[in-house]
C-alpha cells in the first residue's frame, strides 16, 4: 500500500492545525484499517510572525515566509502542500509557482463540496481580507460557484470575533449569536449556503446551529488532503 506524504503549513493557528492533524489521520485510518495513519510533515509557524505580516499587509513578505516553509517541507519529502488556513491562501499563487509539487487549495476543496451538495452560490465568512478581497471570491468563481459578499458591517463583526477571540481560543455565546446573524443575512442576500471560511469559525458555529447549509472549510480541506494521501490506494 502506497500512501502519499503531505506537508502541512500549520500554526495559523495551532487551534485549527490540531483539527487538520486529527482529521487527516482519522480519514486515512478509516479508509485503510489496521494501524495505518497519514504520513505527515508539519511546519508549525509562530502565528505572531504571521500576524505581523497580516497587520502590515505585507503579502509579499508573507508569501516569501510561507514559500520558504513549503520548500522545507518539499525537501523533507512532502509530495503536496496543505496551507492550514483560509486567509493565507492569499499567498498560494506564489507557492504554486515556486514549488514543483501541488498545493491543495482550500477553495478548490470547498467548491467540490458545494457542487456535490447542489449549492451554486456561497456566502463567504472569514477574516476581513477573506470576505472582502478577490483572491478567495475569484477562485470560487473560477470553480463555477457564485460568491456572495457580506455587508461591511458584517465583515467587521466577523473579523473582530476571529482575531480578538477565536484565534486566541476564546469562544463566547454572544459571538456565536452574532455570527449566526451574519449567516442569516448572507442567505437573505441570495446565498444558497455559507462557507465557514476561517478554520477557527467551526470552533463556535456548526451546521447544528443553523438551517442555512454551511460548508466547514477545514472539513472540506481535510477531505481533499485524505484523497491525496490515498490517491494510489486501490479501491475495494
Amino acid at each position: 500500500m502506497t500512501l502519499h506524504t503531505l506537508g502541512l503549513i500549520g500554526g495559523i493557528t495551532y487551534h485549527s492545525t490540531v483539527n487538520y492533524y486529527m482529521g487527516i489521520n482519522n480519514g486515512v485510518a478509516a479508509a485503510c484499517g489496521g494501524h495505518n495513519s497519514a504520513p505527515l510533515i508539519i511546519s508549525s509557524l509562530n502565528f505572531q510572525q504571521v500576524r505581523g505580516f497580516q497587520m502590515a499587509e505585507d503579502w509579499e513578505g508573507a508569501a516569501d515566509f510561507l514559500t520558504h516553509h513549503g520548500s522545507l517541507l518539499r525537501d523533507a519529502g512532502a509530495e503536496a502542500i496543505v496551507i492550514c488556513a483560509n486567509l493565507m491562501h492569499r499567498t498560494a499563487p506564489r507557492l504554486e509557482a515556486s514549488l514543483d509539487i501541488p498545493v491543495l487549495h482550500i477553495v478548490d476543496a470547498i467548491s467540490v463540496v458545494a457542487r456535490e451538495r447542489g449549492l451554486s452560490s456561497m456566502g463567504i465568512m472569514g477574516t476581513g481580507w477573506t470576505m472582502r478581497e478577490p483572491f478567495y471570491a475569484d477562485r470560487l468563481q473560477a470553480n463555477g460557484i457564485r460568491p456572495v459578499r457580506a455587508s461591511d458591517d458584517d465583515i467587521a463583526i466577523t473579523d473582530t470575533i476571529v482575531f480578538d477571540e477565536l484565534t486566541q481560543g476564546i469562544v463566547r455565546e454572544e459571538s456565536r449569536a452574532q455570527l449566526l446573524g451574519v449567516v442569516d443575512r448572507l442567505a437573505e442576500a441570495g446565498a444558497d449556503g455559507v462557507i465557514l471560511g476561517c478554520t477557527e469559525i467551526p470552533m463556535i458555529i456548526s451546521q447544528a446551529d443553523s438551517d442555512v447549509p454551511l460548508i466547514d472549510s477545514t472539513q472540506a480541506h481535510v477531505a481533499a488532503a485524505v484523497n491525496f494521501v490515498l490517491s494510489d490506494v486501490e479501491k475495494p
